[in-house]
């Protein structure tokens, strides 16, 4: 059986340990974080959210995500 290697990586400040080869849609999905309401930014770059479902998280990744909230 082959063994699962997992990365590190820093989600808002906090380090996380993931299975590689995980994308940033799946990460977000297990999160429950509404794609709708959020901008998503990976190593200081805003992602386009339709490209998320393609990229792979790698070591050491740096993901900012920030809810937008509503208000006047």
């Amino acid at each position: 059986m082959k063994k699962i290697k997992k990365i590190k990586i820093k989600i808002n400040g906090k380090f996380s340990r993931i299975n590689e080869n995980l994308t940033l849609s799946t990460i977000l999905k297990q999160l429950k974080i509404p794609l709708k309401k959020v901008a998503i930014e990976l190593n200081l770059e805003i992602i386009d959210k339709n490209k998320i479902s393609k990229i792979k998280l790698k070591q050491n990744d740096k993901i900012e995500i920030v809810h937008f909230i509503g208000g006047g």
